[in-house]
């Protein structure tokens, strides 16, 4: 019932916009609001944005949202083993070492591997950049976000300007448990 009137049909359905009075003022006052909260960049800055999403391999709509989010550049990304196709024992695969190279002078690459692979078997200069031990399945919360960040550390990488490139649910929660910089999928750094 509507009004004294049954909606027959719009079950569901939000009737459109609402034409309550203020309709008018709240319409524009939502959209001064969300215009206050785009800044206007200047032309020449969104071209050196472009070109830095570039420069890091990534869509400027992801390279865009992590800046917007964080309020800093991407300094560095953190994989894990498992985001770089690394199997047992394996070193990493010849598509993502290219993607790696790439990176050089760009941004940090650091690897957090899983157990009981060695973290320093990975060190190569060009490719990787830092490895350290990926928390483990029964890693506490503060255990996780200490070893994280010290990894960050230890390769000289603010950690709230390192990305994470994540496969797994549990590697995509690493960014909110150590306060990185966020999270990216695997897809999106080694598209297919």
């Amino acid at each position: 019932m509507y009004g004294g009137r049954v909606m027959a049909g719009m079950m569901g359905h939000n009737r459109g916009p609402s034409l309550e009075a203020g309709f008018g003022f709240r319409k524009v006052a939502w959209g001064k609001a969300r215009a206050a909260l785009m800044p206007a960049l200047p032309l020449e800055v969104v071209r050196l944005r472009v070109k830095r999403a570039q420069r890091l391999g990534l869509p400027y709509k992801t390279y865009a949202t992590v800046r917007a989010v964080t309020g800093r550049d991407i300094v560095g990304f953190l994989f894990s083993d498992n985001a770089l196709g690394v199997r047992r024992g394996g070193a990493v695969p010849e598509a993502e070492r290219a993607r790696l190279e790439g990176l050089e002078g760009a941004a940090a690459r650091l690897i957090a591997v899983h157990g009981p692979g060695d973290p320093a078997a990975f060190l190569e200069p060009g490719v990787i950049d830092g490895a350290g031990r990926a928390p483990g399945l029964m890693a506490s919360w503060r255990g996780a976000r200490e070893g994280l960040r010290a990894l960050a550390a230890e390769a000289a990488v603010p950690y709230d300007g390192l990305v994470v490139v994540a496969v797994t649910e549990l590697e995509k929660e690493w960014s909110a448990i150590a306060g990185l910089g966020g999270t990216i999928p695997r897809d999106v750094m080694f598209p297919s």
